[in-house]
């Protein structure tokens, strides 16, 4: 019954993406399109917001689609990773967990949900097992770097902000000298 689990993980997270998604590129769904998404981005400190919208509905179809057809396994849950995360520091950030308070709950639940599948496989009924396609290790380790370079770039503010943060703090941390005090003989 391990197939039928992960046949419907996958349908269902990767069909869910694929609308979210399509939200985001094509207003599908009753979402708002490139131009609505990009403004809610922008609110967000995703600059320029319309391109953001496109890359994250991109990543979200892309991601959806391979996850849901088991194809390509893992690269499908690796990619639709980026926008959740984006989107769990970005839009959800330092709220309560649960949806209903604003905060993460979607983007955590799908997240473990692509953890699973990567490290599970797509299961037997996919595309994959079909015709008996491997993913190469380093077509997936170019994944695992594309898609931490592309959160890397979309929270660098905030990176950079608590990387400040960390100088600032180490800056006016005294020292036992600093406050007149000698340091410990050795």
């Amino acid at each position: 019954m391990t197939w039928a689990a992960l046949l419907l993980l996958r349908a269902v997270t990767g069909g869910l993406l694929i609308g979210h998604g399509a939200q985001k590129l094509v207003g599908a769904f009753g979402g708002k399109g490139p131009e609505g998404t990009g403004q809610a981005f922008e609110k967000l400190g995703l600059q320029p917001g319309r391109e953001w919208a496109e890359v994250a509905g991109a990543s979200e179809v892309a991601g959806g689609s391979l996850t849901a057809l088991g194809l390509l396994s893992p690269i499908g849950p690796i990619i639709a990773t980026a926008p959740m995360v984006v989107a769990w520091r970005k839009a959800h950030g330092g709220k309560p967990i649960w949806s209903n308070q604003g905060g993460g709950e979607l983007p955590v639940t799908n997240l473990t949900i692509a953890v699973v599948l990567m490290v599970a496989g797509p299961g037997p009924i996919s595309i994959d097992r079909l015709f008996g396609i491997k993913t190469p290790w380093w077509m997936s380790l170019l994944a695992i770097i594309g898609t931490a370079a592309g959160i890397a770039i979309a929270l660098g503010d905030e990176i950079h902000e608590a990387a400040e943060t960390v100088r600032r703090e180490e800056a006016v941390v005294p020292t036992p000298r600093s406050e007149g005090l000698s340091a410990p003989a050795r």
